[in-house]
């Protein structure tokens, strides 16, 4: 007897499936983690089978025999676990030398920009050594000094300098400390490693020779640019890669002798490997992979060629693929706060599971994202747990506490409570009631517990299409053409109502549907991959080379997988290539015929047009990389067919009970699925069971059994019947995630359309809805200073223009304050929306971008040194950028060259730059129309704009609930904070603690300056935005709402009020910042933060670049601020240093914390941060930067941050200059400007 064994090891279950000689197969789960019985549930379950299989008694604990096991085929989350639980290997991080703090300050960004506690995941490694040794591309560093250095061609062809060889002696001496500190695993990760890996190896060997039991060499683990993704894969690598050797090494003993088994696991890209070459880096989504192998093989029908959602729901998550044909991979992905680079599986998650807590606020129905966990778990359980989606589903009727198994309660032997589910969901309903007695918009509809339960599956799906519309609408790709494919222990419950909420008529759940991460494992087949950096233009003249890369790689995949005994016919090859534009950050891997390469050109555009909505004709093609993935195909198994039905006569029924749908109350007959027959019906509803999951079959809805046995169900469109316009909370709910989902597909289509860095990379825009009379109704979370804003422009056009003058097929750009601008480089692009035969506009949507150069002083459009808007660059007020559908290129390009007509200024720089960009947020708009015209057609346009109104009246309660809550304790609250050139922001805040509302009277505040310091209008009004939503804390829309209850006071002619033609760049930029300062004063509630973004440009009449730099956070009760992030108005990312170098003539010397810049007390203020950059050949240089004369004050005792400084060191000289916080200057060659960023300050006494 020869058996197969396909494992998927979880969290809670490992799902194990036995295949044996005779095709037929055996299923089993045991306990993941149950020390009192077994050491390791995967042997475990092995023992159980063969002893059954065999008939022979095996003890536990003793090695088991394998002359009956012909594979083994597994997917783990040792990996995953160790991740999430911080329960890795002590790592040791070598890094090139003045980069110690790189992967600490990672991107800069903040994942949750609402959130006072900035909460980053720590780095895995435990200590770090900086590294003397130093690569420079030769092609940006060619015009220094480098007499004493020596050239170098790297791996990819171009030549590198090698400034600092590695020190050995040195390297020596610090390893042999963290040795003594009892440290055994290193990570290696030197900048342009990728490429020149020869310092790393050199390490690597060194670290070897030391006796560090494991060493991961970034180059090896993952050879692609950028250094900080790169950073935490090698990390990752070394903190995981020992756990799985630990791991695999305790498994191995479990066996008498396994060198004649076929052992595989599965990697994160889909495909199986030897045991000994599964490491850390690979093994991150080793058992979720094995689902969407799974409904590739099981739910995508090649002959009709519709693609598949994967829908896999689980107890605190749901995971959600598409499979269209061939497995998806994206190269950069982040779990558990570590991003991740290496092919993985295309595999989105949403916090939303069977354990996710259900809560009422501000009279919206919340699910998640926090989960009951398995313990206490929810109320059912037994355990005083938390009411979740899980008890929602037993109040229903949709789960059968009979069919379930009776691990519940102090002995594990009782049945879930549903009575106890059924109770605390009639608190909730009291509660809910209560609030609907007291709201004068709704409809007095009072709710019954069954009703509230249905409303919280309702909004619980809403979470999960999120997700799939992302990985669908985004992308190009219309929801409603795919089957959906439903796996996962809870996604039977779901999969019906979810393919309705999408417009989808087929779902496919397999027999093994609880298992199909384990049944996708056996069929999965053995790959090797093999991956090099390239960085080569795709021209004819390269082909060769590339096709000698190719065979070289294909020799090495093909010679590795036949030493595992696979033969040469046997292995297939797909080739890719890492392809993007040249100036461009969006590369996208393409696959095509290796024996014609210009078919990959074809195919790049193609990708490229339907993702972003264009192509660059005139742009070269650059390959970033060459991969080639060998496959052995696995060909274990073929479905076996199950007995078919020999009448007509209906399915046998288990028994009847009642379940509450959308139509109420509903007699559905109960089927088991081992009972069923290939060829019998089912109609909705039902509920169909089997030992490991339920299958609600929805009213109008259709099962047929296969001849495998497997679930084919067809669901019939949800045409929407209530069309009242009176608020309900469930679907205020609904609501609020489709316009806020609208809002966010909007980011990812602009995100990925543009083509400068600032929009690509920094993420330097914001996406939003807006309401026919230009109030704000949903904006996606992206960049602070620009919430609340981007109304006013919204606004201003409605007023200019009149509604009536407004055509379907136009398109408005506007950047000056007098449109609701906030500083000239952010383009506002805004588009009607019309339905039908409407004559006025029923939405505008809108996006701001930054615009990397509009013309000018100087280049990067940030001049110091205005005292006239006319040096700022190009202005608009209200440009038609698109008119009866035809873009305005011509006149757009005269507006862009007229700053050239301004005494001292230039003409936008990179005009081209300018229009690919304006045409990413046209087609932003694009989609935005799509969906909220969808939105109506399935609701009504009465139905839309009557939850336009009551969302905004939701996020007005919280706001008033806030004021309420602070108006209890001091109804006048004052506060005043200065910039550095003296002038005052003062504010007087008044309370009515009755009603909610406030004044906000800025009276007192310094005038306007000669600087470009003032802030636009809009600008006061998104930072008072942003600031009532912190203070709020807790998730609420974002829209108009938020400022309803405010009145605001700015006398005319102050900084915050400036005239027509007053400066106003670095008023968005730095005086925002402080408002923020003192509006969190005067609430008491937070220290200042840096107060700054340290805003630095440079360029000449060739290139423009543009970053803002991170600094310390504020301190507050019970919390230290955050070191190194970006704080409040602004959450923009950094450069990576690799495509800073290789891209820019600049050298980025130092980057890391400046350390003790925090204030002190007994919560530490975050430290600021050392940036410095050598130029390497002559440019003009900007910065706008603040907190460099008054320190970011400390609050309730605490001590002040430390104030920045930026000075500059000559070439040649040596001289080192403080040049002040703002200037605009030449920069010679081979100068350093050291940039040093404020800290945040204390709070509290020591």
């Amino acid at each position: 007897m020869s058996l197969g064994f396909a494992i998927d090891r979880g969290g809670t279950f490992t799902d194990v499936i036995v295949f044996k000689p005779d095709s037929d197969v055996r299923v089993l789960k045991v306990l993941s983690v149950d020390p009192a019985n077994y050491s390791d549930a995967p042997t475990e379950a092995i023992r159980q089978a063969l002893e059954v299989e065999t008939g022979k008694s095996i003890a536990r604990g003793v090695p088991l025999p394998t002359e009956n096991i012909a594979w083994i085929r597994m997917g783990t989350t040792v990996a995953t676990n160790a991740l999430l639980e911080r329960k890795g290997e002590r790592v040791g991080l070598l890094v090139t030398k003045g980069f110690k703090d790189l992967l600490f300050i990672g991107n800069q960004s903040r994942p949750k920009i609402f959130e006072f506690n900035i909460q980053i995941p720590e780095v895995l490694y435990e200590d770090v050594i900086e590294v003397s040794e130093r690569i420079l591309i030769h092609e940006q560093v060619k015009l220094l000094d480098n007499s004493n250095t020596r050239i170098e061609t790297a791996t990819n062809g171009c030549d590198v300098v090698v400034e600092t060889s590695l020190d050995e002696q040195e390297l020596r001496e610090k390893l042999l400390i963290l040795k003594a500190a009892g440290i055994r695993s290193v990570a290696v990760l030197f900048l342009h490693s990728f490429i020149y890996p020869n310092h790393e190896l050199q390490a690597g060997k060194i670290a070897q020779s030391l006796g560090f039991h494991h060493v991961s060499l970034s180059h090896q683990v993952m050879p692609m640019i950028k250094a900080v993704p790169r950073g935490f894969t090698v990390s990752a690598d070394a903190y995981l890669t020992p756990k799985i050797i630990e791991y695999l090494d305790g498994f191995k003993a479990g066996f008498q002798d396994l060198s004649k088994t076929s052992v595989n696991f599965m990697q994160s890209d889909g495909g199986l490997c030897r045991m000994d070459k599964f490491f850390g880096s690979r093994a991150i989504l080793s058992g979720p992979a094995g689902g969407v192998v799974g409904i590739a093989r099981t739910a995508y029908d090649e002959k009709d060629g519709r693609p598949v959602i994967g829908f896999d729901m689980g107890g605190t998550s749901t995971d959600v693929c598409r499979y269209s044909g061939v497995l998806e991979h994206v190269m950069e992905t982040t779990t558990a706060g570590v991003t991740i680079q290496a092919p993985q599986l295309d595999i989105r998650t949403v916090a939303a599971g069977g354990g996710s807590r259900l809560f009422f606020r501000n009279g919206l129905f919340v699910v998640g994202p926090e989960s009951a966990s398995a313990h206490p778990g929810p109320v059912c359980y037994r355990k005083n747990g938390y009411l979740t989606v899980t008890d929602a589903n037993l109040v229903l009727g949709r789960i059968l506490p009979e069919y379930f198994p009776r691990i519940f309660g102090p002995n594990a032997d009782k049945m879930l409570d549903r009575e106890a589910a059924y109770e605390e969901m009639s608190k909730l309903t009291r509660e809910i009631n209560a609030f609907v007695a007291g709201d004068e918009n709704s409809a007095k509809k009072f709710y019954t517990p069954e009703e509230v339960a249905l409303g919280f599956i309702a909004v619980a799906n809403e979470e999960m299409c999120r997700p799939i519309r992302t990985l669908t609408q985004s992308r190009g790709f219309d929801p409603s053409v795919h089957s959906l494919a439903s796996f996962g222990g809870a996604g039977g419950q779901h999969a019906c109502s979810v393919a309705r909420v999408l417009g989808i008529e087929k779902v496919r759940i397999h027999k093994y549907a609880s298992l199909l991460s384990a049944y996708g494992i056996a069929l999965a087949d053995v790959v090797d991959e093999v991956q090099k950096p390239f960085h080569i233009p795709y021209i004819q003249e390269n082909f060769e080379n590339i096709r000698q890369q190719f065979l070289e790689m294909k020799n090495q995949a093909k010679s590795r997988l036949m030493s595992q005994g696979f033969s040469e016919n046997s292995i297939d090859f797909n080739y890719f290539m890492h392809m993007r534009y040249e100036k461009t950050d969006s590369a996208i891997m393409i696959s095509s015929d290796f024996e014609d390469l210009a078919k990959f050109e074809n195919v790049f555009r193609e990708t490229y047009r339907r993702e972003f909505g264009f192509v660059l004709e005139d742009r070269t093609i650059i390959i970033d990389d060459l991969r080639i993935r060998a496959v052995a195909k696995s060909n274990c198994h073929v479905e076996k067919v199950i007995e078919k039905k020999s009448t007509d006569s209906p399915p046998k029924v288990a028994l009847t009970t009642q379940v509450y749908f959308k139509e109420g109350k509903i007699s559905t007959n109960v089927y088991l699925l081992n009972e069923m027959k290939a060829g019998e019906t089912i109609d909705g509803p039902a509920l169909l069971i089997d030992k490991n999951s339920t299958i609600v079959i929805e009213p109008k809805s259709h099962v047929i059994i296969t001849n495998e046995g497997n679930i084919e169900m067809t669901v019939e469109r949800n045409i929407e019947q209530d069309l009242s316009t009176q608020v309900d909370p469930i679907r205020l709910a609904i609501f609020s995630n489709r316009f806020m989902s609208i809002a966010e597909q909007m980011g990812r289509v602009l995100q990925r359309t543009a083509i400068s860095t600032n929009i690509k990379e920094r993420l330097d825009f914001s996406c939003a809805l807006f309401a026919p009379d230009g109030g704000l109704i949903a904006n996606a979370p992206h960049i602070p200073v620009h919430l609340g804003g981007m109304q006013y422009t919204v606004k201003f056009q409605i007023d200019h223009l009149g509604l009536e003058n407004i055509r379907d097929g136009d398109v408005f750009l506007a950047n000056h304050p007098l449109a609701g601008g906030c500083h000239l480089p952010d383009f506002t692009v805004i588009t009607p929306v019309f339905f039908k035969t409407s004559k006025t506009p029923v939405f505008f949507i809108a996006n701001r971008g930054h615009h990397a150069d509009i013309g000018g002083l100087v280049p990067g459009s940030m001049p110091p040194n205005a005292t006239h808007i006319n040096q700022e660059g190009a202005a608009f007020i209200s440009f038609k950028l698109v008119e009866n559908g035809v873009f305005q290129e011509k006149a757009l390009i005269e507006a862009l060259e007229a700053p050239g007509k301004v005494a001292g200024c230039s003409g936008a720089r990179n005009i081209p730059d300018n229009l690919a960009d304006l045409n990413a947020q046209i087609a932003a708009n694009r989609k935005g129309i799509s969906l909220v015209t969808n939105l109506i057609e399935e609701y009504s346009l009465d139905v839309v704009h009557a939850y336009m109104n009551h969302i905004q009246n939701t996020a007005e309660l919280a706001v008033r609930e806030m004021l309420k809550r602070f108006g209890n304790y001091s109804k006048i609250l004052e506060a005043s904070d200065f910039m550095d050139d003296g002038t005052e922001i003062k504010l007087r805040i008044e309370i009515d603690e009755k009603d909610g509302s406030a004044i906000f009277d800025f009276t007192g505040t310094g005038p306007e300056s000669l600087s470009s310091c003032n802030a636009p209008r809009a600008v006061t009004m998104s930072a008072i935005t942003y600031c009532l939503r912190c203070l709020v804390a807790k998730d609420i829309p974002l829209n108009n709402g938020c400022l309803a209850p405010i009145t605001i006071i700015i006398p005319p002619g102050t900084i915050l009020s400036p005239s027509e033609t007053a400066p106003v760049v670095a008023g968005n930029v730095l005086t925002s910042q402080r408002l923020c300062d003192v509006i969190f004063r005067a609430f008491d509630c937070v220290a200042a933060s840096q107060g700054c973004m340290n805003n630095l440009v440079f360029g000449d009449e060739k290139v423009g670049y543009y970053e803002t730099i991170a600094g310390g956070a504020g301190a507050g009760e019970g919390f230290d601020g955050r070191s190194g992030v970006h704080t409040h108005m602004t959450n923009t990312r950094i450069t990576d240093p690799e495509i800073l170098e290789s891209r820019y003539p600049v050298i980025l010397r130092e980057w890391k914390l400046r350390e003790k810049s925090g204030g002190g007390g007994k919560w530490k203020g975050g430290d600021g941060v050392i940036r410095s950059l050598q130029f390497t050949r002559n440019l003009t240089m900007s910065l706008l930067t603040e907190r460099r004369a008054l320190q970011p004050y400390g609050l309730k005792g605490g001590e002040n941050g430390q104030r920045g400084l930026n000075t500059l060191k000559k070439s040649g000289t040596g001289r080192v200059v403080n040049i002040g916080s703002k200037i605009s200057m030449e920069i010679g060659t081979g100068d350093i400007l050291t940039i040093n960023t404020p800290g945040g300050g204390g709070y509290g006494k020591v």
